[in-house]
C-alpha cells in the first residue's frame, strides 16, 4: 500500500494553505535563509514556465473534539519552506522572519517591457518602467485598465500597451501556476518520516522529533501553543545574542502584552556560559519533568491528543498536554529555578563550559532539580542529589547512547521511587570497589583530552581547590577560567626523542597537567629526574626557577594535588609506562574521593 499520494495545487491555494494556518513549518527549517536574489530567480521561473520542485507535507492525526466530532490535523511542510515562503514574500506582500529574528519585505521589480526581474532598491524606485514590488499586481485592488494606459504614457510607450498588457497577465498567471505536492500518510510514525526528509534533503539537514514538536506547538490557535513556541524559540536566541532583545521585543509586541517578553528579558543579563540550551534541550527538559516520560516522539502524540491506552486523539488529551507543556517550559525559563541549577552544576566544579561536553547530563540534572523541586523537597538535599547524579552520569556515560531511552527510565524511577533510594541502588550496581579499581582506571588509559574521564578529574581538581603542577599558588581553577594550557609531565618532544613516537602513547591523558605557562617553558624538553633536581636546587638555594616553591614538603604536596607519582622525580623515559600506570591509579582514587565527597 502506498503510502504517500501526489497531486498539484495552485501557487494561490499554497499561499492560503500557509495564511489559514493550515500548514506548519518544522522548527528546523524556520527562519527564512535565501537570499533576496534567490527570490528573484524564483519569480523569474515561475513566470517563464519553469519547474519549482515539489513540496511534500505530512498531515497531522485528526483529533475527536468535545463534542464527538472530528478536527482536521494540520499539515506540516516537511520541504519546501523556502520555496513557499519565498512566494508569500513576493506574491502576497507578506513579511518574513530572518535568522536575525528581524521581520523584512522581500520586493521584486518587474519591468513589463523587457520582462525581467530584479531585487528592488532606490533606483529602481525612481524608474518608471520597473514596477517596484509585484505584491501589488496580485491584490484584489489593482486594476490593468487604469495601470496599462497609465504606465504606457508616463514612459512614452504609445502602440505598445498589447505587450504591456501581455506581460501583466502572464505575470498574473503566477497565482495560477501548479506546484506538485506529495501528501504523506498520516499513517506514517515520526520516525519514518524524519528518514524521508533526510533522504530527500540534499544539504544533510537533520530533522528532529524536537522539530515536529516545535511545529505542532506553533501551529497551534487555541492553547497557546504559538506562544510557548516563542517563549521557547527567544529565550534560547537571547542566551546567545541578547543585543536582538530591543529588535524583537519590537516586532512582536503580541509576545510583550501577553507576557511572555517578560519571563524571559532576565536572560539578556545573563553571563554564564556553561548551560546554553538550545529549543531541542528546553524541549525535552520541559516535556520530561511534567509528563514523566522521556521520549519527544510522545509529546508529539500528547500534543495530538493521543490516548496511548485507547488508541484514539482526543481534544482533551491534546488541551491537557499544551497546557502541562507551558508550564514545564515556564519552570525551564524561570529566573530562579535557572540561576539554582547552574548554581548546583558550579557546585560540581564544573566552572567552564569546556568541562561538560555532554549536554544531556546538564539537561537531566535539570529535569532532576526541577522534579524534586516541584515534589517540595528540601532544597539542601535537592542540592546533593543533582549534584551527585551529574557527576554520576558522567562516570557512567549514563546519556552517551540512547539518551531519550536512558532518561524515560530515570525520570520513572525517581517519581516512582524513593530519590535517595535510587541514587544509592544506582550506586550499588554500577560504581562498586571494582569500578573504581579496575573500571575507572582502565577508562583512563586514552589520549582522549575531551574524555569525560579526564574532565572529572579537572573538575576533582577545581573542587579540591588544587594548584597547577609546581606552582606555588596559581590554583587549577584559575587556569581553567584563564583559558590556561595542558602541558605534558613527560614533555612531549623528550619522548619523541627517545622513541615514544605514538601520538596516543605520548598524548595520554595521565601525562597531562595544568601548569603555568612560565613554568613549561622553563621545562622545556627536560626528563622529570633533569627538572626535579633543578627544582630541589630552587628549595636549597632559593633561586626561583620553576614557580615559586622554596619547600621540600611544599613540593611533594603539589604533586599529591596533581596525582602525580612521588617517584617520578627520579624517572626518565625508560620508567614512562610505569609512570603511567601508577598515575592512573591515583587519578581515580582521587576522582572517588571527589565523588564520594558531593554527599
Amino acid at each position: 500500500m502506498s503510502q504517500f499520494n501526489v497531486y498539484s495545487i495552485s501557487v494561490e491555494d499554497i499561499i492560503g494553505w500557509v495564511k489559514s494556518g493550515e500548514v506548519a513549518i518544522p522548527e528546523i527549517q524556520r527562519p527564512f535563509v535565501w537570499s533576496n536574489a534567490k527570490v528573484r530567480d524564483l519569480m523569474d521561473s515561475l513566470y517563464k514556465g519553469f519547474p519549482i520542485g515539489y513540496i511534500i507535507v505530512w498531515k497531522n492525526p485528526d483529533v475527536k473534539l468535545k463534542d464527538g466530532s472530528l478536527s482536521s490535523g494540520k499539515k506540516i511542510l516537511i520541504d519546501g519552506q523556502q520555496r513557499v515562503t519565498a512566494l508569500q514574500a513576493a506574491v502576497a506582500g507578506l513579511m518574513v522572519t530572518g535568522e536575525d529574528y528581524k521581520k523584512k519585505r522581500i520586493q521584486i521589480a518587474f519591468n513589463p517591457v523587457t520582462e525581467t526581474f530584479e531585487v528592488s532598491n532606490p533606483a529602481i524606485k525612481k524608474d518608471n518602467r520597473w514596477i517596484p514590488d509585484i505584491a501589488e499586481i496580485f491584490t484584489p485592488t489593482f486594476s490593468e485598465w487604469s495601470f496599462i494606459p497609465n504606465y504606457c504614457q508616463v514612459n512614452n510607450l504609445a502602440g505598445q500597451e498589447q505587450k504591456v498588457a501581455s506581460a501583466i497577465n502572464k505575470l498574473k498567471s503566477i497565482y495560477n501556476i501548479s506546484i506538485g505536492v506529495t501528501d504523506l500518510s498520516q499513517t506514517l510514525t515520526i520516525d519514518e518520516v524524519t528518514d524521508i526528509f533526510i533522504r530527500i534533503n540534499s544539504q544533510g539537514v537533520v530533522l528532529s522529533q524536537a522539530d515536529f514538536a516545535m511545529s505542532k506547538i506553533s501551529a497551534d490557535d487555541f492553547y497557546g501553543g504559538n506562544d510557548t513556541r516563542k517563549m521557547i524559540d527567544y529565550f534560547c536566541h537571547f542566551m546567545r545574542s541578547p543585543v536582538d532583545y530591543d529588535a524583537i521585543a519590537a516586532n512582536d509586541t503580541e509576545f510583550v502584552e501577553y507576557g511572555g517578553m517578560q519571563k524571559i528579558k532576565w536572560v539578556v543579563n545573563e553571563t554564564e556560559d556553561i548551560y546554553v540550551p538550545d529549543y531541542t534541550d528546553v524541549l525535552r527538559v520541559s516535556f520530561t519533568h511534567k509528563f514523566m516520560r522521556g521520549k519527544i516522539a510522545d509529546l508529539v502524540s500528547l500534543l495530538s491528543g493521543r490516548d496511548f491506552e485507547t488508541r484514539e486523539n482526543l481534544e482533551s488529551i491534546a488541551e491537557d498536554s499544551f497546557h502541562k507543556l507551558r508550564q514545564g517550559v515556564e519552570n525551564f525559563v524561570n529566573e530562579t529555578n535557572f540561576k539554582r541549577y547552574i548554581m548546583i552544576v558550579k557546585s560540581t566544579g564544573i566552572i567552564d563550559t569546556s568541562l561538560v561536553r555532554s549536554q544531556n547530563v546538564l539537561n537531566f540534572g535539570y529535569i532532576l532539580y526541577l522534579t524534586l523541586r516541584d515534589r517540595g523537597m528540601n532544597a539542601a538535599l535537592i542540592e546533593k542529589l543533582v549534584r551527585k547524579w551529574i557527576v554520576l552520569s558522567m562516570l557512567t556515560g549514563r546519556y552517551s547512547s540512547s539518551p531519550e531511552s536512558a532518561m524515560d527510565y530515570d525520570i520513572k524511577r525517581f517519581t516512582e521511587m524513593n530519590p535517595e533510594k535510587f541514587v544509592a541502588t544506582t550506586e550499588e550496581g554500577e560504581m562498586s570497589d571494582a569500578f573504581w579499581n579496575t573500571v575507572l582506571v582502565q577508562r583512563l588509559d586514552t589520549s582522549v583530552s575531551s574524555s569525560p574521564y579526564f574532565l572529572l578529574f579537572l573538575m576533582a581538581q577545581v573542587k579540591a581547590g588544587s594548584r597547577g603542577f609546581l606552582s606555588e599558588q596559581i590554583d587549577v581553577s584559575s587556569l581553567i577560567q584563564q583559558r590556561g594550557d595542558i602541558h605534558h609531565i613527560f614533555p612531549k618532544r623528550y619522548l619523541q626523542k627517545n622513541g615514544i613516537n605514538n601520538r596516543r602513547d605520548y598524548n595520554q591523558i595521565a601525562n597531562y597537567v595544568y601548569t603555568q605557562s612560565e613554568i613549561n617553558i622553563k621545562i622545556k624538553n627536560d626528563a622529570p629526574c633533569v627538572y626535579v633536581a633543578k627544582m630541589k636546587e630552587q628549595i636549597a638555594n632559593g633561586e626561583l626557577q620553576y614557580g615559586g616553591i622554596t619547600d621540600a614538603d611544599d613540593l611533594k604536596k603539589n604533586l599529591a594535588e596533581n596525582c602525580v607519582p612521588e617517584e617520578f622525580m627520579n624517572m626518565d623515559s625508560n620508567d614512562y609506562k610505569a609512570f603511567l600506570e601508577k598515575r592512573r591509579i591515583l587519578m581515580a582514587g582521587f576522582i572517588r574521593r571527589f565523588y564520594e565527597s558531593l554527599g
